[in-house]
């Protein structure tokens, strides 16, 4: 039986213990904000599970008592939970920019990635795009490649031709949503509006019931658009989420031919982080246009796989101002900033007229 006196002592250990993590909780969050503070800047996600598993993971070979370890993890976790939650409220005034209504598919993937932000909606993806080079928000999420109906181009032109980065990516996995007013029924519907991407994702569907199709900005403007006018014949596909925020009625949860459909978001971002393609998982954007030679793209590809990167990605697009001429677009696995990439650039820029590293990222 432990003796009043000693219960005294060590009550009196454990309030200096505290006092001392008590300076060193509040030294922590002063380094925390210096986090907030550079992420913000770069573009960078407050979520990292990447980081936070190496730092418990380090942290762990501290602690020799076997005991003992699943309580230290847990209180490592619960420290960088709340350093995550001191970050999102500095950062609680950032603005991130996003194409379509509220309620668009790409709303709950900036929802997603900076939960606490305010978000910025714009008509159109320049639009988008433009508010982060101009300074009027500090990040836009806008939508990359969509597993069923490819790249989106718009897009894919402003990384190659525009200053911004992309900095971090999301999977988001898309269920199109058959949306109409309350009391709607499938048999109902003559006419659906939405995006041509969300329209060309259900053709076969809208094609087997005979429904005409009108094309606008984006599912979540459909959606607007159906709830005003309030009839009970027309329809929109978008977000099942959607529907409750304009008080809609989902006539019919997923009419998209492909069940495995999913958008790759992009963070784009005005500068890279100095981190960037230092971490295992990292992958890289590069823009590029070839000499106008023969085997010159050839030469372009076999110099990355000489390099031993990983090249997940090659697709052409057509320059705007150059009739018949055409950039690539390449994505890869690797460390892009290390010694070994920075002589593959080099090597590039021997048989590429134009080279761009548009982006570093990793999913989030």
């Amino acid at each position: 039986m432990i003796k009043e006196e000693k219960l005294t002592e060590a009550r009196k250990q454990i309030n200096q213990i505290d006092d001392e993590m008590a300076k060193l909780f509040e030294k922590r969050m002063e380094v925390t904000k210096n986090i907030a503070d550079y992420k913000k800047e770069h573009g960078l996600p407050i979520k990292d599970k990447r980081r936070e598993n190496e730092v418990v993971e380090r942290l762990l070979s501290n602690i020799a008592d076997e005991t003992i370890r699943q309580y230290y993890v847990r209180f490592i976790r619960n420290t960088i939970d709340i350093s995550c939650d001191y970050q999102y409220a500095l950062s609680e005034g950032s603005k991130v920019a996003y194409c379509g209504e509220k309620g668009a598919f790409a709303y709950f993937a900036l929802k997603h990635i900076f939960p606490y932000s305010k978000e910025c909606r714009y008509d159109n993806f320049q639009d988008a795009y433009e508010a982060v080079l101009n300074g009027e928000c500090d990040y836009a999420v806008l939508p990359m490649e969509n597993s069923a109906s490819g790249e989106v181009g718009q897009v894919t032109d402003m990384l190659f031709s525009g200053p911004l980065f992309v900095t971090a990516m999301y999977d988001m996995p898309i269920n199109q949503s058959l949306i109409g007013i309350n009391g709607s029924m499938l048999k109902d519907i003559k006419k659906v509006y939405s995006h041509p991407q969300a329209l060309s994702q259900c053709a076969k569907y809208l094609q087997r019931h005979n429904i005409e199709v009108i094309e606008t900005s984006s599912t979540s403007a459909a959606v607007k658009y159906v709830s005003e006018l309030n009839d009970k014949t027309v329809a929109a596909i978008g977000c099942g989420q959607a529907a409750d925020m304009y008080g809609l009625n989902v006539i019919d949860p997923i009419i998209n031919e492909q069940r495995a459909n999913t958008t790759r978001f992009g963070v784009f971002s005005r500068a890279l982080s100095d981190t960037a393609g230092k971490n295992p998982g990292d992958n890289f954007i590069l823009t590029f246009t070839v000499k106008n030679e023969a085997g010159a793209l050839a030469e372009a590809v076999g110099i990355i796989s000489s390099y031993e990167f990983n090249m997940r990605t090659l697709r052409s697009r057509p320059m705007k101002d150059l009739l018949w001429n055409y950039y690539f677009f390449v994505e890869a696995e690797g460390d892009i900033m290390s010694e070994s990439g920075k002589a593959m650039m080099r090597a590039l820029s021997c048989c590429c007229d134009k080279l761009k590293v548009a982006g570093i990222y990793q999913y989030k």
